[in-house]
Formats: C-alpha cells, sequence, structure tokens
C-alpha cells in the first residue's frame, strides 16, 4: 500500500471575508473529492480570508497511478477561477 499526500497552499482571489474564503474553498474542496477521489482538508491558514493550505492524500499500490491523479488534482487546481495555486509538495509513504 502506497499513500501519496499533496500540500497545495492557494491564494483565494477576491475573498474580502472569510465567509468569502469558506465559499470558494468548500466549493472546490468538494469537487476535487467528487472528480477524483481523494480525502482533501483545509490544513492551514484557517484565519486568513485571503490564504488557504489544503492537505490532499491518496491510497492505492502503484506510485505512478498515483502520480498522476495527484498531477491532475494540481492542473484543476491552477484551472479554478477562484483560487490561484501558489506552491505544491507530493511526497510517497
Amino acid at each position: 500500500m502506497i499513500v501519496a499526500t499533496l500540500e497545495a497552499r492557494l491564494l483565494v482571489r477576491g475573498s474580502q471575508s472569510l465567509k468569502d474564503k469558506r465559499r470558494a474553498v468548500s466549493s472546490l474542496k468538494d469537487r476535487l473529492q467528487q472528480t477524483f477521489n481523494v480525502a482533501v482538508a483545509e490544513v492551514g491558514a484557517l484565519d486568513d480570508r485571503r490564504q488557504s493550505v489544503f492537505g490532499i492524500a491518496a491510497v492505492g499500490n502503484e506510485q505512478r497511478f498515483l502520480d498522476s491523479v495527484l498531477s491532475k488534482v494540481i492542473e484543476r487546481i491552477r484551472r479554478d477561477r477562484e483560487v490561484e495555486l501558489v506552491d505544491f509538495e507530493i511526497e510517497f509513504f
């Protein structure tokens, strides 16, 4: 069993309040979970209205497959209009 994790640092565009941020982050989180069958949680910058850190995890038996899934997640985040991907890190365990 291989566990792949992705830490994604995001900038939430146009967010004027924590409520705006929650709406954008929650929407993206739900879409990622449904589309890619990954676990997603906001794990950092919880009190910052302009930034967010996502922790994303996937489990499988082939590293190549998991790398492909997380690469697609990154591309989906990059295409989102409400957030900007600032940085990310992928690890395998």
